[in-house]
């Protein structure tokens, strides 16, 4: 085995079998270093690859170690995870998982069913006052039938014949030629 100084040398050529040898002599020293610090298998992975990449380009740029390659590898790694910890802690993140559907309507859903509401709510000023308070306190309040009729002075065959025609009505105003 090459000593690190003469895989430096080699690396600045970018020798690719140098650059194997350090990658295979330093990749586990530097995992356990990185998971030592972070937990999860797959962010260590990540920060080492992390490491070999800067390496990489520091190589390519003139800038990388002459000397000592362990400690300038073990200083990226120092670097690479402090860049990691500053990060998620500006930017909390959550692992997603794909198999959760969203229970929420979809925008198209949301300004369809908005259109519908503009709609009805248009459809509901051209009904009598009594319709428009039958439907209020019946689907609104969710009143039954018995307390809408002792709230408004009506029987409750009235407050029934009242809301069946206030929905009729609402029908042939949305649905024109649809209702017959």
């Amino acid at each position: 085995m090459l000593d690190d100084a003469e895989l430096l040398r080699r690396a600045y050529e970018l020798d690719t079998d140098a650059l194997a040898a350090i990658h295979d002599a330093y990749y586990q020293p530097l995992y356990r270093y990185v998971s030592f610090r972070v937990g999860d298998r797959h962010t260590c992975e990540d920060l080492v690859s992390e490491v070999f990449t800067r390496f990489l380009s520091a190589l390519r740029q003139r800038k990388a170690p002459h000397s000592s390659l362990r400690g300038w590898l073990f200083g990226v790694a120092a670097n690479v995870v402090n860049d990691h910890f500053r990060h998620s802690y500006r930017a909390p993140s959550a692992l997603l998982d794909e198999d959760i559907v969203s229970r929420e309507p979809l925008p198209a859903e949301v300004a369809e069913q908005a259109a519908i509401s503009e709609e009805l709510r248009r459809a509901i000023t051209n009904l009598t006052e009594d319709q428009q308070q039958v439907l209020a306190l019946r689907f609104g309040q969710r009143m039954p039938i018995q307390e809408v009729a002792r709230l408004l002075g009506k029987t409750e065959g009235a407050v029934k014949q009242l809301q069946m025609r206030a929905i009729a009505a609402l029908a042939r105003q949305m649905a024109p030629g649809m209702v017959e």
